[in-house]
């Protein structure tokens, strides 16, 4: 997969499937957008897939990314306006699919939130790191990366490889960007009157043994919040549940029946397919 150097941009696997629905998934703090790798295979078989990629010295506020991300799907509906369009956000991403999702909610037909850290101000010990952060020597961000696992990922769960691509995506955002992403989530605010004027399916999906973010209990006011929503509980997964190998992001849709009609009903095997610019 390419790095993404100038600008935000969409990623999408080698076979485009334009006849299907249109699913946009929105990444973590890191932003390289390759960590959906070991979940493209499944919905890729029902879905025409795009992931948001930001460039690593990207400083972009979230209106901006908003407005890059709302332009990239409306470049995507030129010749198919008609289908439907599925909207995910992992933890930082999250932030960045309601801010979307409330800037044009007549674009989206369904909303997946994963530990979305819209819930990073209830941890107050992060927001004092976050604050430290912008203090520490950039050579502590290469130890802090490892140190950061264990609250990251379920490392039982999670194989080498994914372990090790974790470990780049993070090595692979400057200190600067850390900080200024720490910033924006720690700023981060929830109307909840807009929210509960999002009136299609959301889907927020918690890991219970997530140990960065009290993400059980956000998905429990986010469903409260939002008209047509509802939580489901990942038991043994972390933060980063995505990566683990007993994850399938499709097979949960299907099994909390989030799929409208005009998903294909398939089977999904275990292969990878990987993702280009």
């Amino acid at each position: 997969m390419p790095d993404v150097k100038s600008r935000p941009c969409f990623l999408t696997p080698v076979r485009i499937n334009r006849d299907y629905p249109l699913f946009v998934f929105l990444p973590g703090m890191d932003g390289t957008g390759h960590l959906l790798r070991s979940q493209t295979q499944g919905l890729e078989k029902a879905f025409d897939v795009r992931c948001f990629a930001i460039p690593p010295n990207d400083s972009t506020n979230w209106e901006d990314l908003a407005e890059a991300v709302i332009h990239l799907i409306e470049a995507e509906l030129v010749n198919t306006p008609s289908r439907a369009i599925y909207l995910c956000g992992e933890s930082f991403g999250g932030c960045l699919a309601v801010k979307v999702a409330l800037r044009s909610p007549e674009l989206f037909d369904r909303i997946i939130l994963i530990n979305p850290a819209t819930s990073f101000n209830q941890r107050p010990l992060l927001r004092w790191g976050s604050q430290l952060g912008r203090w520490v020597p950039d050579y502590f961000y290469e130890i802090s990366a490892f140190a950061l696992l264990p609250f990251l990922s379920a490392l039982s769960r999670t194989s080498p490889n994914d372990r090790r691509a974790l470990l780049e995506a993070m090595h692979s955002v400057p200190p600067k960007t850390v900080n200024w992403r720490l910033e924006m989530v720690t700023e981060f605010e929830l109307d909840e009157t807009q929210l509960r004027q999002l009136t299609q399916p959301v889907l927020v999906i918690a890991g219970a043994a997530d140990r960065l973010l009290p993400s059980v209990l956000e998905a429990e006011r986010l469903a409260s919040l939002l008209p047509n929503a509802k939580k489901v509980v990942l038991p043994e997964s972390g933060h980063t549940c995505l990566l683990e190998i007993n994850v399938n992001l499709f097979e949960i849709l299907k099994s909390q029946n989030f799929l409208d009609d005009s998903v294909p009903n398939t089977d999904v095997d275990s292969a990878l397919m990987p993702m280009v610019e």
